[in-house]
């Protein structure tokens, strides 16, 4: 049992876990033979993008809800650097901020960490393995659009979406209620 568990800890950072165990969130693991589950049209290119992928886990936070600032994303980004990681690379696609971090060992790349951030969520890809650089956005854009874990993102973000709705409701609400004018009515 003991083997058991350190063998699925093993490969995810100290940081991903910390972070998966202080915040709500969606997370959901991924092992090679699920990873080509998702290659629903026999993509090639993303066969060759997955082929040194052992385990990924895929996490997403909605930063309203959980409270995550701008301030807990650079600590993120320095515990990552505590851990032995090296940023590689940032860069912006499709309305999200990357950050790409690499573990190697002896010459060979051990592990990869890939954040993409934007106003509303986090996203966690923690790898054990490698994936080309210059292709991790399209990873996401595989995960999102695959129909069943996209549809599963896509309804923890529409539990968001309608939990900003009511909060919206009940400024607006608050705001009527405050209102001089609308009270003199």
């Amino acid at each position: 049992m003991i083997l058991v568990s350190s063998t699925v800890a093993f490969g995810q950072t100290k940081t991903t876990q910390a972070l998966d165990d202080k915040y709500e969130g969606l997370s959901l693991f991924f092992y090679k033979n699920t990873l080509r589950m998702l290659n629903q049209t026999d993509d090639k290119e993303f066969d060759e993008l997955i082929k040194d992928i052992d385990k990924m886990k895929f996490m997403m936070i909605d930063k309203g809800e959980s409270a995550f600032t701008s301030a807990d994303y650079k600590k993120l980004k320095s515990a990552y650097v505590s851990e032995s990681y090296e940023e590689m690379m940032s860069g912006r696609y499709d309305g999200k901020n990357f950050d790409v971090y690499l573990r190697e060992k002896d010459g060979q790349i051990k592990g990869t960490v890939i954040l993409a951030n934007d106003s509303s969520s986090l996203f966690v890809l923690d790898i054990l393995g490698k994936i080309a650089l210059d292709k991790a956005p399209a990873l996401f854009k595989t995960i999102d659009s695959s129909t069943d874990i996209g549809k599963k993102i896509k309804d923890f973000a529409g539990i968001n979406e309608k939990n900003e709705k009511k909060a919206e409701e009940k400024k607006s609400e608050a705001k009527k209620n405050n209102d001089p004018d609308t009270n003199n009515q």
